[in-house]
């Protein structure tokens, strides 16, 4: 199990940031959805079905949470129990709620964009399009993929520290580090949160990035200490 879960950290970070670059390079994503809806479903309609294949794939990255989050239980040994499964449950719930922001882009949006793109469409269809676009964009984009899946991810990963001082599975240092990444990766989750709702805090959005990157780092050292224990 220590091999297959040291894998899986590993994979996953490396999965999700290459997938997240290919969307940065290709589609300018995140800085595109700051620009008009008709500019963002027109550039997502030049991307063709090589750019629906490329959300999907990101899409799936963040299924990739709950195995992972299943596997990692699986190795704390000695730590507490009910620890390790609360955890195990909210690894899965930041899996499955990362996925259904994501999973708007392969599906939904490929629809809007073709229905922005016909020329007999009345303004008010237009307005339309719209509206559902930039909704679900705040609904599932700001609200539940990243409100919730920040939330979740650092509450996950503050967890799975705190067991892994508990147990000898891998070096203490690790889990003191993963507590501190989740902790600023929850507090990133209040970005949009009360007062901020409209344009966002922008210390949370400046750090977001950052904390992302170290979250990435800790999965893979994580990883590395699975698969090579001192």
């Amino acid at each position: 199990m220590r091999i297959a879960t040291g894998i899986l950290l590993i994979v996953l970070p490396i999965a999700f940031n290459v997938a997240f670059a290919a969307l940065a390079a290709r589609f300018s994503y995140p800085d595109i959805l700051r620009r008009p809806t008709r500019e963002v479903l027109e550039r997502f309609r030049e991307g063709g079905s090589s750019l629906v294949l490329l959300w999907w794939f990101f899409a799936m990255t963040a299924v990739l949470l709950a195995p992972a989050s299943v596997l990692v239980a699986g190795t704390l040994v000695g730590a507490d129990a009910t620890l390790v499964a609360t955890g195990l449950v909210i690894g899965v719930l930041a899996a499955a709620v990362q996925f259904l922001g994501l999973v708007r882009w392969p599906f939904l949006v490929p629809y809007l964009a073709r229905e922005s793109a016909d020329p007999d469409a009345s303004p008010a269809r237009r307005e339309a399009i719209e509206i559902v676009f930039q909704s679900f964009n705040r609904y599932l984009g700001v609200a539940v993929g990243e409100h919730l899946g920040y939330l979740f991810s650092g509450a996950w990963t503050i967890l799975v520290g705190v067991a892994i001082m508990q147990s000898a599975t891998v070096p203490w240092w690790i889990g003191l580090a993963g507590i501190l990444v989740g902790a600023v990766l929850a507090l990133c989750s209040l970005e949009f949160v009360g007062g901020f709702e409209e344009r966002g805090w922008r210390l949370a959005g400046a750090v977001t990035p950052f904390a992302y990157m170290a979250w990435s780092v800790w999965l893979v050292g994580t990883g590395v200490a699975l698969l090579f224990p001192l």
